[in-house]
């Protein structure tokens, strides 16, 4: 089984070089790919070819993009390899690379990736991505991942189909990497690696607004969603309820409105799914919702005499959750 260093390499310095030897001295096969980094990094390229293959971008796609067309060069021309994918300014050892490749051997079914522990030297911008991300993932999946942006992972060829067709062309690739696996009951390992960052991170192309919003997009816009939703949803509650009197009603009717303008808006704007099972499968999640909402409900303002307005809200929030979660891999799963 062949072993094989991928490196997406946007802007590099000598210390991608000194890697390269590294990895060379280790008998990896090596690709590097130049995204776009412009005739200012010719030098640096120029000396990669020495010790690797060099794949070239005329502009900058994105690490996504430039990880996928190293993965269809190797798809073209290896049978039987382990793929290992490092940054290219020196954040990852090649030892911790050794590791990884080591455990492929005998899991070639699983994605492994080098899990960075925190410390006092970790940028705090990257405490708090991590953080962020950690938690988000957690949510949406179940499954704890402790560093979920780290650039050091590892799969074999038997994953290779399953890695081109994963959505991304920038750093949301990564964490789609692991949604996917996470989805499809791919077993994603977590071994530890030294954690290294050289002047504070000040390197990183990561664009914290462009690239979080593309990282965390789906969710940002569920929560849009579902924030437009329960504004029509309370504010039809609240007119029901004063015509009416009636708590029952008020909270089926408003919903089964708001319901189906969240259902439309889910489908076209969020998981872009024509699955022509999804309204089915919506409404009965719905109605599931429903009798959730409707018991909160009465628990809340019958058992703990709250106010029937804030217990709204408080249900509310407690159901998003559940929510977007049986959306996400039952109302609008993709095949």
């Amino acid at each position: 089984m062949d072993k094989i260093a991928v490196i997406p390499a946007y802007e590099p310095d000598s210390r991608m070089i000194s890697l390269l030897k590294e990895l060379r001295a280790n008998k990896y096969i090596i690709i590097v790919v130049n995204d776009g980094s412009g005739n200012k990094y010719d030098n640096i390229f120029e000396s990669a070819i020495e010790y690797a293959t060099v794949l070239r971008h005329k502009i900058n796609m994105g690490k996504g993009r430039a990880l996928k067309t190293a993965f269809s060069y190797i798809k073209d021309n290896y049978d039987k390899y382990s793929v290992i994918t490092l940054d290219c300014d020196g954040q990852h050892k090649v030892r911790d690379a050794n590791k990884l490749y080591e455990y492929l051997i005998n899991n070639k079914d699983d994605l492994v990736i080098g899990m960075r522990i925190r410390s006092d030297k970790t940028p705090i911008r990257s405490k708090i991505g991590n953080s962020i991300t950690r938690s988000v993932f957690n949510l949406v999946t179940g499954i704890d991942i402790y560093d979920t942006q780290t650039g050091l992972r590892g799969f074999t060829d038997r994953l290779m189909d399953f890695m081109l067709n994963i959505e991304g062309e920038r750093f949301e690739y990564e964490i789609n990497m692991l949604l996917m696996c996470a989805r499809n009951n791919i077993k994603i390992k977590e071994i530890e690696i030294e954690t290294i960052y050289y002047d504070n991170n000040s390197k990183s192309h990561f664009k914290t607004i462009r690239d979080s919003y593309k990282v965390y997009r789906q969710i940002f816009r569920f929560s849009c969603v579902s924030f437009i939703s329960f504004i029509i949803d309370y504010i039809l509650f609240v007119i029901f309820n004063i015509i009416s009197n009636n708590l029952l009603f008020s909270n089926i009717l408003s919903r089964l409105v708001s319901s189906f303008i969240n259902y439309n808006m889910n489908k076209r704007v969020v998981f872009k799914n024509n699955n022509k099972y999804s309204f089915i499968k919506y409404y009965l999640l719905a109605l599931v919702i429903l009798l959730f909402n409707s018991v909160l409900l009465n628990i809340f303002v019958d058992n703990l005499l709250l106010n029937k307005y804030v217990s709204k809200i408080i249900v509310e929030i407690i159901l998003f959750i559940l929510s977007f979660i049986v959306q996400k891999f039952y109302v609008f799963k993709r095949k």
